[in-house]
């Protein structure tokens, strides 16, 4: 590994973090009541850290959501909270679209039809099963004495880690795999009943764009707006929030606003100081209620599906509310959020026994507050992987030993795996991308109906070039949620698939995996692929590493090394070591910078003028990876210093030209590389993975950056023949190992490093790992482990 910038030119000019505040907690009257950004831009929680040096920033790229629960930094919270305005923004716009037959529009609108006829879907499902949480005028019963429950872990009766995992409804029974029976504490489930018939989800052609809140409605809410003083220009967002009768709303409560994406409650108390007057104060229980909601929102962008309850009681009295309890019971019994209890597994512990049959097993537990919608999506997860676990064909054998003979090595390894059970597990690196391809080709060779879908449109186009699958039976995760790809539907609504293979699992956020999961007929395969070191999903959830923890299902690990010194760098890398590599073609060079303005100029420089010349390397073949939007060596620097010298232009629409690279990004958590071809009157066009797309003039500034520069989320699932990962010495704190793992592993035959971190980045590979989520679903999947 080369540490003189040899192709370059001179030298020229633990635990989740909780949301808190960053300053003291103001009450409504103390708090400083203007400032509501239009745009909502300013307006965010700072979830685990502030920075605008994290990835967690900006609206325009959906993955950046949970790069704040990757990396701290100065605005972290605050540009999470904006990609979460995207994809209010996102929806609306869609909304109006009404069916305006732009292909790239038409699939966001269908994928978001499709996500509310899923939880549709699940909430029905859910209502017919027993032990709902029950919540009313006050609380009582199971809500009470889990309210105790909380003041006991404050109060020392119980340990404080008894009280942080992930939402969701009691979990249903579950019925144990064959083998020893399992201990009385584990709940059981029972063999998966007949489902009630799946709906089909529609595809984009003729999924009607959800209506958008009437102009009637708009108007109202602009008015309530300007008596509080609050921005006209959220009228918009706050009716698709609130939703009709959105005005009303908003004057007899007030803090209502916290809906609206971006929104800071500081903000939030000056709108209501300014309607209410003195009925204003901190002790309002609309507040307090609404705080709530908010903190549990802020978890969500920051990757948690639940809230500890003492962390939730905490922040809320850092923002002011007088009496935490109070708040979160006035939450709870007003159905805006769900409370559950797990059993804490300690080491060397035998099992919990219940006392009685009809009592529930003695032992420490953990209390957790949730939003519904993550708590229905993990628990449907949970209960559709349980399905596949337990009703494998009867035919399996037969069925796939045409498969199985076909293969050979690990890719033989894992089609026995799949043979025999419904839920597969791989891990590897890119090199180990080769084995479930090799998969997906036996399997539609032998007759079955096989599909893989990946995160980005970039990894479907490298799998398909994979020669076993000979172009065929490759999609993308978003083309088959949302109909444009993949086979159709049974008269169930389930997909007609025997084999699903998702190889960029660790991307799947917990709803993404449960639409997935719940539209799989009984018998068939999933296997879920990737690699655990690279960074987790944008969006609420760790899928795969939860998965990987509960041990409910075969795990098989590739064998296959990724090749070159790029490919040794990076495994070291995995196990926590920044080794030194030979290198030498140049593979990898350090390219050591004093400060932010010189690692702006020397990643110009390689962009332009030393990967091409040294390498051969179209500029359009480089990526740029830097931890953050903001501060001087943030993408919006370094796509402004790229844009200059690449493609200099006036900008006239929203500030770009044609030619310009852009990452377009329509929700959170999905990014798509392209270029600008023109804009007219019907919006920007762009060329995206060889798709024609137009976004519309008003959701430009919200949908589409420039894109020479990107950050490590929005560029994980893609590859590019060379990358310039840019480490500026202010990102010191936004740095881990899944971040420089992933960034690192973006460039295929060439890394340049512009480092100007220092020790910050041996010290982020070797000591600093992911930080952890707060979930449910490993312990949801416990029961379904394999007993010896």
């Amino acid at each position: 590994m080369s540490t003189e910038p040899e192709t370059t030119e001179e030298t020229g000019p633990g635990t989740p973090e909780m949301p808190e505040a960053q300053g003291a907690p103001g009450a409504p009257d103390e708090a400083a009541g203007g400032g509501l950004a239009a745009d909502g831009g300013d307006g965010a929680a700072e979830v685990s850290g502030a920075g605008e040096t994290s990835e967690g920033t900006d609206v325009g790229a959906g993955e950046e959501t949970a790069e704040s629960a990757e990396g701290a930094g100065p605005a972290e919270a605050a540009e999470a909270a904006e990609a979460a305005e995207a994809a209010e923004a996102a929806e609306a716009a869609e909304a109006a679209a009404d069916g305006a037959g732009k292909p790239e529009l038409s699939e966001a609108a269908a994928e978001l039809a499709a996500q509310r006829v899923e939880r549709e879907r699940i909430e029905r499902r859910k209502a017919e099963r027993d032990g709902p949480v029950e919540s009313g005028a006050k609380l009582s019963g199971k809500a009470a004495d889990l309210l105790a429950a909380v003041r006991a872990v404050e109060a020392g009766a119980k340990p404080a880690s008894a009280v942080f995992a992930a939402p969701s409804r009691p979990a249903p029974e579950r019925t144990p795999e064959p083998g020893p029976a399992a201990t009385a504490a584990a709940p059981v489930r029972p063999a998966p009943e007949p489902e009630p018939v799946r709906q089909e989800r529609p595809t984009p052609a003729p999924a009607p764009a959800p209506a958008g809140p009437s102009p009637r409605t708009v108007d109202a809410v602009r008015r309530v707006l300007a008596e509080g003083g609050a921005p006209e220009a959220l009228g918009q967002q706050a009716a698709v929030a609130l939703g009709e009768g959105a005005g009303e709303l908003l004057r007899a409560d007030p803090w209502q606003l916290l809906r609206v994406p971006g929104v800071r409650p500081e903000q939030a108390d000056g709108f209501a100081r300014a309607l209410l007057g003195a009925e204003c104060g901190p002790q309002d229980e609309r507040r307090g209620r609404a705080v709530t909601v908010w903190l549990l929102e802020q978890a969500a962008l920051a990757g948690h599906t639940a809230l500890e309850a003492p962390a939730l009681t905490a922040a809320l009295a850092q923002r002011g509310v007088p009496d935490p309890d109070e708040a979160v019971q006035s939450a709870l019994a007003e159905g805006e959020a769900l409370v559950f209890e797990d059993a804490l597994e300690e080491p060397g512990a035998p099992a919990a026994q219940p006392a009685d049959d009809e009592e529930e097993a003695e032992g420490p537990v953990r209390v957790l507050i949730a939003l519904e919608r993550y708590a229905m999506a993990e628990e449907s997860l949970a209960d559709g992987l349980a399905r596949l676990i337990n009703s494998p064909s009867q035919d399996a054998e037969e069925t796939w030993a045409p498969v199985v003979a076909a293969l050979s090595g690990g890719a033989a390894e894992l089609a026995r795996a799949v043979a025999g059970h419904g839920l597969v597990l791989h891990t590897g690196g890119d090199a180990s991308r080769a084995e479930p391809a090799a998969l997906l080709g036996a399997a539609r060779d032998a007759g079955l109906r096989a599909l893989a879908v990946c995160h980005t449109a970039d990894g479907r186009d490298r799998l398909a070039a994979l020669p076993p699958t000979r172009g065929a039976g490759v999609g993308t995760v978003a083309g088959l949620l949302a109909g444009a790809e993949g086979p159709g539907r049974d008269g169930d609504g389930a997909l007609e698939l025997d084999l699903l293979i998702v190889p960029d699992a660790p991307q799947l956020d917990v709803e993404s995996a449960a639409m997935l999961v719940e539209s799989l007929p009984d018998g068939a395969r999933l296997v879920l692929g990737g690699d655990p070191a690279l960074l987790w999903s944008a969006g609420p959830g760790r899928v795969f590493a939860d998965l990987l923890a509960a041990r409910a299902c075969p795990q098989i690990a590739s064998r296959l090394p990724d090749p070159g010194p790029i490919g040794e760098l990076v495994s070291g890398i995995g196990i926590g070591e920044l080794n030194q590599v030979e290198a030498p073609g140049k593979e990898v060079v350090i390219v050591p910078v004093r400060d932010a303005g010189e690692a702006v100029h020397r990643t110009v420089q390689l962009v332009a003028d030393s990967v091409p010349r040294a390498f051969g390397v179209p500029v359009e073949g480089t990526v740029v990876i830097t931890p953050g939007h903001g501060g001087a060596a943030g993408t919006r620097a370094l796509n402004a210093a790229l844009k200059e010298r690449l493609n200099p232009g006036p900008g006239r629409f929203g500030g770009f030209d044609p030619g310009d690279r852009i990452a377009y990004s329509p929700a959170p958590g999905r990014t798509l590389p392209g270029t600008v071809v023109k804009a007219d009157a019907e919006g920007l066009h762009l060329s995206c993975a060889g798709a024609p797309v137009v976004v519309p003039r008003e959701r430009v500034e919200a949908w589409v950056r420039h894109g020479w520069a990107l950050t490590a989320h929005q560029a994980v699932g893609g590859r590019w023949p060379a990358a310039v990962v840019v480490l500026p010495g202010d990102a010191a704190q936004a740095l881990s190992r899944p971040w420089v793992y992933t960034a690192f592993g973006r460039g295929e035959r060439h890394l340049s490093v512009v480092q100007g971190a220092e020790g910050a980045l041996p010290r982020a590979v070797a000591e600093i790992p992911a930080k952890p989520r707060t979930t449910r679903l490993a312990t949801l999947l416990r029961p379904q482990s394999p007993t010896d």
